[in-house]
């Protein structure tokens, strides 16, 4: 798919690469990112790294445009879970990766859509425009400590967490292409009683579903509070 931004051609594989270069635990330290793209850390957020343009007007912003989550495994994910702690029964295929990152980002996207939405001051929409802000998501270092691959005659695994997940996420002006805002944060979901439980399909999306509903929700919360009317509007 490819979609046209200030009329150059903005690719989503583009985005799938870029996501790569700050993927990691380190995020690639807010400060030397911020070195060339004028971004600036936003003191006390509620999520483990934030950064803004501080010269941007996100008042102009009604409608937003999600684009497809990049989704990555944590590194030798599949070789640990093939591993014989897990049993032969529980055997992660290349085909079953696939799967997971298309199930989560499909998750992702509907989450981010809901609560973006819920309050009536957004629409979603799939092109770019003055009143566009586009949004470009990434789940990395993503860990299913127990994933439901409908094995035959596979095994329950009981675990305290449906496993973690970072969020890396920008956000775009979406006919210039500059980048106004990027957020970084680490999560595990862990089910609400603390205790050992069957890890299966449905719990694993009931977790993945409660860790996107925050991060959603303290997106929401941000372009909230920085709905204000710009300068300009103001003399």
């Amino acid at each position: 798919m490819t979609k046209m931004m200030n009329g150059c051609r903005f690719t989503f594989g583009a985005v799938a690469f870029f996501g790569l270069l700050f993927a990691g635990p380190s995020f690639a330290q807010d400060a030397e990112i911020g070195a060339f793209d004028g971004l600036v850390k936003v003191e006390g957020a509620k999520v483990d790294l934030a950064s803004i343009d501080p010269d941007a007007d996100f008042s102009v912003y009604k409608r937003v445009y999600i684009a497809e989550p990049w989704v990555a495994f944590v590194k030798n994910w599949k070789r640990t879970q093939n591993s014989s702690r897990y049993g032969a029964g529980n055997r992660v295929s290349d085909r079953d990766m696939e799967k997971i990152k298309a199930d989560v980002a499909t998750l992702f996207k509907e989450v981010f859509t809901e609560k973006l939405v819920e309050d009536g001051k957004l629409t979603i929409t799939d092109e770019a425009g003055e009143d566009v802000l586009f949004i470009r998501p990434a789940i990395i270092d993503l860990d299913v400590t127990a994933p439901d691959i409908m094995t035959p005659g596979r095994s329950r695994t009981y675990t305290t967490s449906a496993g973690a997940a970072t969020l890396y996420i920008e956000l775009y002006d979406s006919v210039s292409g500059a980048i106004i805002g990027r957020a970084a944060d680490r999560r595990t979901a862990r089910n609400s009683s603390h205790r050992m439980t069957w890890s299966s399909k449905i719990t694993n999306q009931q977790e993945a579903r409660r860790m996107f509903s925050i991060w959603a929700e303290r997106l929401a919360a941000f372009l909230e509070d920085h709905f204000t009317a710009s300068p300009e509007a103001e003399e």
